[in-house]
């Protein structure tokens, strides 16, 4: 019999040698295109509801975005350290230049909104001199309004929420998060997928000089799909804290990277979510956008009423009380407006202030592994069993 079983492998044996390297390029194939369909294409491609695809990640964005968020906030930093690290006068200096523009600008287009002969008579001496006294104010509102804002900062903003909207209206955002977090661990899944696949081809191999049975080939065809995928999940995630087997080491990939994963993820955070920009844009343009123009409302207000000083009277004589009252009420609005263009002057110095970087990245590191595991483990444990079982098929 033995006799017989090697002279078949030796007329064959090109057959024979090819099913491990065949499984193994299968294992490889099956492992890459479940990583794929987790996170492409952004968009449903197909005929909808059921005959095509979308990636797991965007198709759940929303779900995935507050997933994201729940390791962030108010875990590792709340809104109130953000903002406690902010120094309103400072703000409004490193804002002074483009704000003193700014108001220059909207002092031009109320008073031609407003009182377009007066000020079209005015001597431009004049002209110039009003508008310079309220550019001299104007570092003064900013500031006020900064403080304002900290002193009622649960009012107006919710770091948690503008975190959360910035993911889920931004999908390729999300699967960068996600991508960028495991980026490893990914590669190990495609390399794995050879690796165990040529196992189970040599076994394959081994079984089929024995038993030609016709369900054998496609038996482990499945048993390669599935395990390389369940088998390279486990070994990315378990164990999670590191066991000697003698002299041999063993770690979850994703764990044993802990540190290196935490200063990518609070990079990311830091550069792309957690921005002076995007915190000003949730303060002036989120749910709570009507307290906020109240604010500076009455801010910009106050600082019109105290330039017209003496004036007052006379200028709300001259176009009317209501209308006087109107064009301070433009003059905020236009403020609120024009606002997140100049606060990019501050960005710098808003970076350096808060520290979202560090602080996410040491915290981050300070985690416990069932904690630190949930920033990457949502987005397999998402449809799962579809992925393993693409692959199985």
């Amino acid at each position: 019999m033995l006799n017989a079983i090697w002279a078949d492998f030796t007329t064959n044996i090109w057959l024979y040698l090819s099913m491990p390297l065949t499984s193994g390029i299968v294992g490889y194939a099956t492992n890459v295109i479940a990583i794929k369909m987790m996170f492409y294409p952004l968009e449903f491609f197909g005929i909808k509801p059921f005959l095509g695809w979308q990636g797991v990640v965007p198709r759940k964005c929303n779900k995935m975005a507050k997933i994201a968020c729940d390791t962030i906030v108010p875990k590792l930093v709340s809104q109130e350290e953000v903002f406690a690290r902010l120094d309103p006068e400072r703000i409004a200096k490193e804002m002074e230049k483009p704000v003193t523009a700014l108001v220059e600008s909207i002092t031009e287009q109320v008073m031609s909104e407003f009182e377009p002969t007066l000020w079209e008579t005015l001597p431009l001496r004049v002209r110039d001199k009003i508008i310079a006294r309220v550019q001299d104010d104007a570092p003064e509102v900013v500031a006020k309004v900064m403080q304002d804002v900290k002193d009622n900062l649960d009012g107006l903003f919710d770091l948690k929420a503008m975190v959360i909207n910035t993911l889920a209206r931004d999908k390729n955002l999300i699967n960068r998060i996600f991508l960028e977090t495991g980026k490893e661990e990914f590669k190990f899944i495609g390399k794995s997928g050879f690796y165990f696949g040529f196992a189970f081809g040599f076994l394959q191999m081994v079984g089929w000089l024995f038993f030609k049975a016709d369900w054998l080939l496609p038996m482990f065809g499945l048993a390669v799909g599935y395990a390389t995928n369940w088998i390279a999940l486990r070994m990315i995630f378990r164990p999670q804290q590191e066991k000697k087997f003698g002299p041999v080491k063993i770690q979850g990939l994703f764990h044993k990277r802990q540190k290196e994963v935490s200063h990518d993820y609070a990079k990311m955070i830091a550069e792309e979510i957690v921005t002076p920009s995007h915190i000003i844009e949730g303060v002036l343009l989120g749910e709570n956008a009507d307290k906020m123009f109240d604010m500076v409302a009455k801010n910009v207000k106050r600082a019109v009423d105290e330039q017209a000083g003496i004036l007052r009277p006379f200028v709300a004589f001259t176009i009317g009380t209501r209308r006087y009252a109107q064009m301070k009420e433009m003059a905020a609005r236009k403020l609120v407006e024009d606002l997140p263009g100049a606060v990019e002057y501050a960005n710098s110095y808003a970076k350096e202030a808060m520290d979202i970087k560090s602080t996410l990245s040491s915290r981050l590191q300070a985690l416990p592994p069932d904690e630190f595991e949930e920033m990457l483990r949502p987005a397999f444990r998402e449809d799962e069993w579809m992925l393993i079982a693409v692959g199985a098929a």
